[in-house]
């Protein structure tokens, strides 16, 4: 940014209340400027940012990112959470076949889109730690590859063109998790979905982050003045868009960001989806660290 140019920057980011003011350009910047690509949905750029840098600054799944840490690659971390939610609602069961509950699933083919999902990670953790499920006597039927290359997934997978919801509804599955579906057949795995989230909430006190923010390793060394003007012009974002009442389901900040980071970093261990717990602290630079 020498003789006060601006530097272009390759962003993906969600269409969400958040984005809406720092993607249509409405938060101001003499730094930087954003050049938005469109994926739909937004996980579509999560493997082209992890396997080929696609692009500067990317919204990323946290799960793909801790696993894109384990193996080393080149990307930075904000503590800017993009999409959070309760899960409790994004498992179902085919109620035609007969009620099930988490304590049934043992045995079971579930089927999931990859077995490294973030929201998959988080629902594998709840009914583990919360439902007493073991997870290794589950049968997962995956549908695609996960994100990060490196990862060896030993999941089964389904024949090559089946689609998750119409193989729970023949039967050849018994649960999904990652969907939803009004098709009144399928019921909710957890069967209030809302209550559960509340009683859950009570005793974790934290909303499951999904979504994050990542910019490139070369970014963040290069240039971290930009990376501190895309931190800036995201919380300016958000605060542009129309206060939520309650709880906040896009923290900002790594004091904000670091119960919810660290429960999650405890399940994909316990899922071996990485190969050691990290500390919340080392997935953030001198820089980043200082965000809040």
């Amino acid at each position: 940014m020498s003789n006060g140019q601006k530097i272009m920057l390759r962003a993906v980011l969600g269409d969400y209340p958040h984005t809406k003011a720092i993607k249509s350009g409405l938060i101001p910047s003499d730094r930087v400027q954003l050049a938005f690509g469109h994926f739909s949905p937004t996980n579509k750029a999560f493997k082209p940012m992890v396997r080929e840098l696609k692009f500067d600054v990317s919204e990323m799944a946290i799960v793909t990112y801790l696993m894109a840490r384990a193996y080393n690659k080149p990307l930075v971390l904000l503590p800017a959470v993009m999409l959070g939610r309760f899960q409790q609602g994004l498992a179902l069961y085919n109620g035609e076949r007969g009620q099930l509950t988490p304590s049934d699933l043992e045995g079971r083919p579930v089927g999931i889109r990859s077995f490294t999902t973030t929201t998959g990670a988080w629902v594998r953790g709840i009914l583990a730690n919360d439902y007493g499920v073991n997870l290794d006597k589950v049968r997962w039927v995956t549908f695609e590859d996960p994100h990060v290359a490196e990862y060896k997934d030993t999941t089964e997978r389904a024949p090559a063109g089946k689609k998750i919801v119409d193989m729970l509804l023949a039967g050849e599955i018994d649960a999904a998790v990652g969907e939803k579906s009004d098709d009144p057949r399928l019921k909710p795995l957890f069967g209030d979905p809302e209550a559960e989230a509340r009683a859950w909430y009570k005793k974790h006190g934290i909303v499951p982050v999904n979504h994050f923010v990542v910019v490139t390793e070369n970014l963040a060394k290069s240039n971290p003045a930009a990376v501190e003007e895309i931190y800036r012009m995201l919380k300016e974002s958000k605060k542009a868009a129309p206060a939520p009442s309650g709880i906040d389901f896009y923290p900002f900040g790594v004091e904000a960001v670091r119960k919810p980071l660290g429960h999650i970093i405890e399940y994909c261990a316990q899922q071996k989806l990485i190969p050691r717990r990290f500390t919340v602290d080392e997935l953030f630079d001198d820089m980043t660290r200082r965000m809040n």
